[in-house]
């Protein structure tokens, strides 16, 4: 028994000793440097104030006030340092752990505690939480849950500062976890590419919710990584506020003379859970223990107890000072009604509002083949639009795969028509953070197949974006698609229904030159985000006569080829001329619809047809299941049902991928069906 009570004391003497040991070894030095006394106050009352917000919270949350909460308690010392190094028109793109930066840059705290309730006076209307949101006026783009975006919109907004020569920087957060995700990799190298003035500052704070640090990445620092993207690094010692406003002072400012990226890893940790519902029971006691003793506030202020600078009193007064705007602020958000809404207003909420004046051409034409206009139309909105930027892969001397920028890098130089990494995610990402910034872009993506790489900025980032806090998505994704140029699966896709899909984006898809001209113009000119489809089998084969000069032509308005009273034929992109193709062979007496925008949809030109007629087909080049074709015959069959004659029919390609071989691609498309269908509604 007695031997056993020695060697228990001699484990706790040892568990001690090691924690000595650590904690000597990683005791936090304040250097004051040129510092203040004023200075050094002014950092406490930001250090302390996210802290004694986030306690409050924390109260807030186990009484159901609040909905989620991811605690920064303590990590203060990173986002408060860095925010206050920055001037405060600098953007800033925080995460969810940096309260700090948010009091740091003075936004009422009653709007937040209404973010946080989803109240009105918040910044989304109720429409996403927590940090969800960006602020014009603070200069502060927060995240989405898709946390790796967030670095590839800096280097948009820092583009946009070099366009502008302003001589500022951009600074955007990540976690440790989210270095793992494609969307950093990307970010840097683009950053790097291109030397954006961009401070990628990392958080190292030990684990990604549960997965420690070891198991994210092999390397010894995350600051190592900098090294493979031709980019200086530093590592700071995230707990150390003096530390961190110093260097970060210091690299801001050669930045912005030098604009160049810098990987800045600050070493911290994580005391609570990823959020409060997760805990943090993974973390062995120990390690908790240690970081604990590095608390960057109670560190800070014994620092500055020992040069006299803070007295017990001032403390107090400081405190009481915070905790009474805070309570204060927190019953102007709590007398705040509960948010309500329409259907109608939150349907206007999606778009931004576009007061469009068509712009007539004049009479002077010229023959044009579909490539031919679409290139004339992105020529002609360079000349309108100075803020124009032009991205994508080979466009610059090389005029792209099809050759639709040729000539343009000599017109309008590199700054805005910009070769690009082969990183669909982070340059449509950079696009949404040149809009942030002032601009409208153009991205081509070389082939529309290739936009699965870029999948989540178009659905997360640009389609949401207006709704969720009025920041428009001023971006054109030019889509060369289709299929009947034996291009296999990868290269012949038409995947426009993936978009039509998802509230808050415009899809256009015109069939012939003078169209594809004038809503391109349009597209660009609307603010909101544009996915426009161009049809790779159309781009020489088809020829039309087409304005000289600028015009436009209004989105979500229907073309009637032609007028007859037995049927309704709707097609749209290369399934058009199908349609043509047949009828000039057998003349029957149909109305057909180029519909040149599925996004918005021109029903009311649809309905007065299908009213005349009574008999509809709908054709398609994309498979049938899921597709527009779908969602035409119902919008038909719900709002034009006691008018039909017939059963609605439709046309789409055989569900397997698009093959190579000429027979089998003619095979998958279907397009021999038409006139099949035709005759059998005529017969009914």
């Amino acid at each position: 028994m007695f031997y056993d009570k020695v060697f228990f004391l001699g484990k706790i003497l040892l568990h001690l000793s090691i924690i000595y040991f650590m904690i000597a070894s990683n005791k936090i030095i304040y250097d004051r440097n040129n510092y203040s006394d004023k200075e050094l106050i002014s950092l406490y009352k930001k250090l302390v104030k996210p802290r004694l917000i986030e306690e409050k919270m924390l109260i807030l949350l186990r009484q159901g006030k609040i909905s989620k909460w991811f605690s920064g308690i303590g990590q203060e010392a990173i986002a408060v340092g860095v925010c206050n190094a920055l001037s405060t028109d600098e953007y800033i793109l925080p995460m969810h752990r940096n309260l700090g930066i948010f009091t740091s840059r003075n936004i009422p705290l009653h709007k937040l505690f209404a973010q946080w309730q989803g109240k009105k006076s918040g910044f989304t209307n109720g429409r996403d939480r927590s940090f969800h949101f960006g602020s014009q006026e603070f200069k502060i783009i927060g995240m989405i849950s898709h946390l790796g975006p967030q670095l590839g919109v800096a280097n948009g907004i820092a583009l946009g500062n070099l366009l502008k020569n302003n001589n500022q920087v951009t600074t955007v957060f990540s976690g440790d976890g989210a270095t793992s995700e494609g969307d950093f990799h990307e970010a840097l190298n683009v950053a790097a590419v291109w030397n954006l003035p961009v401070l990628f500052c990392v958080e190292n704070n030990g684990y990604g919710l549960s997965t420690p640090s070891s198991e994210q990445f092999k390397c010894k620092n995350i600051a190592d990584k900098g090294v493979g993207y031709g980019m200086e690094s530093y590592i700071i010692d995230g707990n150390n506020i003096l530390e961190v406003h110093s260097k970060v002072l210091e690299i801001a400012q050669s930045v912005r003379v030098n604009p160049r990226p810098v990987l800045i890893e600050f070493k911290t940790f994580r005391m609570r859970g990823h959020e409060e519902a997760s805990g943090n029971k993974y973390v062995p006691h120990n390690i908790l223990e240690l970081w604990a003793l590095k608390d960057p506030i109670e560190n800070y202020q014994n620092f500055l107890r020992k040069e006299n600078i803070l007295s017990e009193e001032l403390e107090v007064l400081i405190k009481e000072e915070i905790v009474h705007e805070i309570n204060e602020h927190l019953r102007i958000a709590f007398a705040e009604e509960e948010i309500s809404s329409t259907t109608e207003n939150e349907i206007a909420g999606v778009y931004k509002h576009i007061h469009f004046i068509e712009k007539k051409p004049n009479q002077n034409t010229t023959e044009a083949r579909l490539v031919d206009a679409i290139s004339n139309g992105l020529d002609k909105s360079l000349e309108v639009f100075d803020n124009l930027i032009v991205m994508g892969q080979d466009i610059a001397e090389y005029g792209g795969v099809f050759k639709v920028t040729e000539g343009f890098l000599k017109k309008y130089g590199k700054d805005r028509i910009r070769n690009t990494p082969i990183c669909e995610s982070s340059i449509i990402e950079a696009a949404y953070g040149l809009s942030i910034n002032g601009f409208k872009s153009v991205v081509e993506l070389q082939f529309s197949d290739f936009i699965t790489s870029g999948f989540n900025p178009v659905i997360n980032l640009l389609a949401k974006s207006f709704y969720r806090w009025n920041q428009p998505a001023d971006i054109v994704l030019r889509m060369p698609c289709g299929a009947g140029v034996g291009a296999g699966p990868f290269h012949s896709q038409t995947n426009e229904a993936w978009f039509t899909k998802t509230p808050g984006l415009k899809v256009v898809y015109p069939a012939f030159p003078y169209d594809a001209k004038g809503l391109l113009a349009t597209s660009i000119e609307d603010e909101n985000p544009v996915l426009f489809f161009e049809h790779k089998a159309l781009y020489r084969s088809i020829y039309q006569e087409i304005p000289e000069d600028y015009y436009t032509i209004p989105l979500g308005k229907a073309k009637l080829l032609n007028e007859g009273m037995d049927l309704t034929i709707i097609a749209y992109g290369l399934a058009v001329h199908w349609v043509l193709d047949e009828f000039k062979k057998h003349q029957f007496s149909a109305d057909i619809i180029d519909l040149r925008t599925l996004q918005p949809l021109d029903v009311a030109t649809i309905y007065k047809s299908v009213k005349k007629t009574g008999k509809v087909l709908i054709v398609q080049e994309d498979t049938l299941f899921g597709g527009i074709a779908s969602d035409i015959s119902a919008l038909i069959s719900e709002n034009c049902f006691e008018y039909l004659d017939a059963p609605i029919k439709r046309i789409g390609s055989i569900e397997t991928p698009i093959p190579f071989a000429k027979n089998l691609e003619n095979l998958y498309l279907q397009n021999d069906m038409i006139i099949k269908e035709v005759n059998i509604l005529l017969k009914y």
